[in-house]
Order: structure tokens, then sequence, then C-alpha cells
């Protein structure tokens, strides 16, 4: 299991678009891939999931994986998320 945390650049944080990114970023790996916010977690793989923990911008998250890619997938998606879903 790999775990890093970061804090979300973009001032609306993970509205929308930038979940759709992060989700469909979090598919390309084959680890399961989790997002964590204050203690509650859900699937990153799952639009509805990301959206649902209420990200804004300035907020702490963790991002956790755990499979044959862990390592690369939380650094993908960590990467994503410091460049403001611009990359």
């Amino acid at each position: 299991m790999f775990v890093k945390e970061v804090t979300v650049q973009n001032q609306v944080g993970l509205h929308a678009r930038p979940a759709t990114f992060f989700s469909q970023k979090a598919n390309e790996y084959k680890s399961s891939i989790w997002i964590e916010k204050e203690e509650r977690r859900v699937n990153a793989k799952s639009l509805l999931g990301v959206l649902s923990l209420g990200i804004i911008g300035g907020t702490i998250i963790k991002v956790i994986a755990d499979g044959p890619d862990e390592e690369e997938a939380v650094e993908g998606l960590v990467k994503l998320v410091e460049s403001g879903f611009t990359s």
C-alpha cells in the first residue's frame, strides 16, 4: 500500500470537471485506489464517490493505492492534483 497527502491547488476543488479527470486518471491504473478526506474514504475510480467528498480548494486529501502499480498511481494522481488539473 502506498499513501501520499496532497493539497488541492485549484480554487474550486474537485467539482464536476476536475473530478472527472481525477477518476479517469485513476481508472488508467490496475491498483485499487482511494481518496480520503477527514477520515472518509471513497473509491477514486468512482466519479460519484469523488464528488461526494465535496473537496474544495485548499483541502488536504490522501491518495491511497494498493496493487501492482500503486506507487505510479499515487504519484500520477498527486501530480494531477498539484497541477490544478491543467495537465
